[in-house]
Formats: C-alpha cells, structure tokens, sequence
C-alpha cells in the first residue's frame, strides 16, 4: 500500500477484520474457563467505559494522568530536542488530551512532520486526525485503527527519527513476560534513529496506589463493573451485575494493583454465544487488571531484555510517575 504524500495529507487505514470481533468471544472463553478466571483489562474500554475512565482520570486519588501531564508540560521541549523527531506515533492514542504538548513542542522545534494516532475506535482516531491537522497546518496525519499488541507490523516506514509514545502507564497492564516481549516489539518499530517514550507509575506508599483505585465517589467500581455489562450485551450472557462488588489491592510482592470483581452470592452464567455455562462460588473473584507499578530498576531491566535503553527519567517531585525516554542499544 502506498504511504501517503507527507505535507498536509490525511488517511486513515483501518487494520481490524472479522476476525478482531471475535477477540472478545476468545477472551472471555479462555479467560472464564481458568482456575483464577479473568478477563484482559483491554475490554474495560468500550464507550461507556472510555467516559467513565475519563471521569476516573479527574478524581483527587487519581493522581497518575494529571502527575504524567505535568511532566510532560515541564519537559515536553526536552524530549523534542533530545530525540530530534519528525514524526510522533502514539499508541492507544485514545482523545490525545496530552499529545498536543509534544506535538507543540515538536513543531516550536521545527521538526514536526507527521502524527500516527493509534488506536481500536476508529471513531477515535478519525477526530484526532482531523483535529490535528486542522491545528497544525502542513502536518500530515495517518491514523490507524488496530490493535497495538497485534497490529505493530501495520505501522508507515518512519518518516525520519522517530518518537513512539507509549503513555498513561499502560505498560504496567503487561504481565513482565509480555511485557518485555511487547517492549522487543516496539523496538523494531522505532528506526535507526527512533526512540520509545514510556510512561510508569512508580512503587511507593500502598496506601496512596489504593486510593487511587478505591475512589471514594464509586467511579473505579462502576468502570470495573462496566465489562460485565460488555459481556452481556455482545455475547448474550447473563451477568447480574448488582451480584458483583469491585475489589482493588496492592500486591506487595509483585508491587502491582490488581483489579477483581468478587462474586457476592453463588451464581450460574450463562454465555449464549459461546453455548458456555459458568459457575461462581460465593466470594470466588474475576480479575480484570494488573496494572505493575515500577523501580528505575526494574524498568531498566525490562528496557535491556527487550534491546533498548534509558535515555532519560523524567519525574515528579513526589516521585509518583515518571516519564522516561529510551533508544535501541
């Protein structure tokens, strides 16, 4: 497929098929079926849930969009300038509330050339490409609507160096041997002269991690709860959703969060479409997120097993999150 002229142009290739709609129905099979049944944090995000995480993302416990967005403020002219790029891909770009500091910062550099929004809603990546191209006149934008665990390999042949920008410390979502695996992948999709930006939060007080995820006005529950009501309504299953309570707690060993919804009464489900009956025990749990929390340390580790390495740490005085700029060794 030809790539498209750069200079002002606008496309958007979609990379999903029938098969991506069978995603969810594999998932909750594989995942309801497991001893410790569980469910991949990816299916949170449907409408409803994309606005209530948004919702999450403006309560006082959680602190980790608004501590990223300040560092990115303090230092998004940094970055432009140490990784010298001329294009900017983002990954689960969602509605890109931060991407205009580094695309402002790129541009006052004057390097900007073109921006790759990444992202499974088309809808989504269809406004921000109209959107940035309307504010930044010249800047050719090729969104893709895909999966960015799968859909790696679809990404345009860099236009020059290179800045894929990983953020929101979804990172931490991986289990560490995805993790570093998903790490190799971006690697060979940054070029010669490309560089990661990875955001992760960061281990500290458990009691402040939990907070985060035990707001107080209910909202991390509803967001929690919400995939049962995904499940019911793409595959005809009957989750009694009331039956359900949201649980959230620091792992102290691994240092992740983990997300669960815990079975307040014994239950049966049943999965229509996957002709798939289920049983809950009295208080038996459903995980739906990890999300890991990291050491200079550990991120060093996991950047050197995937063949790359730290550039740069950006942080926050309180040492909540960091941003971080990496490069192929």
């Amino acid at each position: 497929m030809t790539e498209p002229a750069l200079g002002g142009a606008v496309e958007v290739r979609s990379h999903l098929d029938e098969g991506d709609a069978r995603t969810l129905a594999d998932d909750v099979l594989d995942g309801l079926t497991r001893p410790l049944k569980e469910l991949p944090p990816k299916h949170l995000y449907d409408a409803r849930g994309s606005e209530l995480f948004d919702a999450i993302c403006e309560l006082p416990e959680y602190y980790p969009t608004r501590t990223e967005r300040l560092i990115l403020q303090a230092h998004a002219d940094e970055i432009a300038a140490r990784t010298g790029a001329v294009e900017l891909v983002e990954l689960g770009s969602g509605s890109a509330t931060k991407t205009r500091l580094l695309l402002d910062a790129m541009h006052a550099a004057g390097t900007l050339r073109r921006y790759v929004p990444v992202d499974v809603s088309a809808t989504t990546v269809h406004a921000v490409a109209e959107l940035f191209a309307d504010a930044y006149p010249g800047l050719s934008v090729l969104g893709v609507v895909g999966d960015f665990e799968r859909h790696l390999g679809e990404l345009p042949e860099p236009a020059g160096p290179r800045l894929v920008a990983f953020l929101g410390g979804t990172i931490g979502n991986f289990p560490p041997g995805s993790r570093r695996r998903f790490l190799r992948g971006l690697r060979t999709v940054l070029g010669p002269d490309g560089h990661l930006l990875l955001g992760t939060d960061l281990v500290k007080d458990p009691r402040v991690i939990e907070a985060a995820y035990n707001d107080s006005a209910g909202v991390t529950a509803q967001f929690n709860l919400n995939v049962l009501h995904v499940v019911n309504r793409e595959l005809g299953a009957n989750f009694h959703v009331d039956a359900f309570e949201h649980v959230a707690f620091f792992d102290r060993r691994r240092e992740w969060i983990e997300m669960r919804l815990r079975a307040v009464e014994p239950q049966q489900v049943r999965v229509e479409a996957l002709d798939l009956d289920v049983e809950f025990a009295a208080r038996e749990e459903l995980r739906t997120e990890i999300s890991a929390k990291f050491t200079t340390e550990r991120l060093r580790a996991d950047l050197a097993a995937a063949g790359l390495e730290l550039v740069e740490r950006f942080t926050d005085p309180d040492e909540l999150f960091a941003v971080s700029v990496a490069r192929a060794i």
